[in-house]
């Protein structure tokens, strides 16, 4: 029986690095695990959802939606919940000429 390495199986399955279908999996995933990383951290702080829209200003399903899926919200309501739980953000943008970070 043949052996595959996890990286044969990723390219055979979901498509090779760089590919459209690779990035937009690369992409989902993250996103999938910030949404995840949202979730935990609002039940370490013991908030519920409604509490944690209320402190940014939306409504509980819109924090659901998050925790499920965050690559579907903007940037400043992301921004607005790692804020209330007091998550340290750093983003870094770099272009050929033009080099900004943000940070907290």
């Amino acid at each position: 029986m043949k052996t595959h390495t996890l990286e044969e199986v990723q390219d055979k399955l979901i498509g090779k690095l760089g590919t459209p279908e690779r990035e937009k999996f690369e992409y989902e995933l993250q996103m999938n695990l910030i949404g995840q990383a949202i979730k935990q951290t609002r039940i370490e702080r013991h908030l519920t959802q409604e509490e944690l829209g209320r402190l940014i200003g939306v409504q509980r399903a819109q924090i659901s939606r998050i925790e499920n899926n965050a690559s579907n919200v903007t940037m400043d309501t992301l921004l607005r919940v790692f804020n209330a739980l007091q998550a340290k953000v750093k983003l870094q943008i770099e272009l050929s000429h033009f080099q900004i970070q943000l940070g907290q």
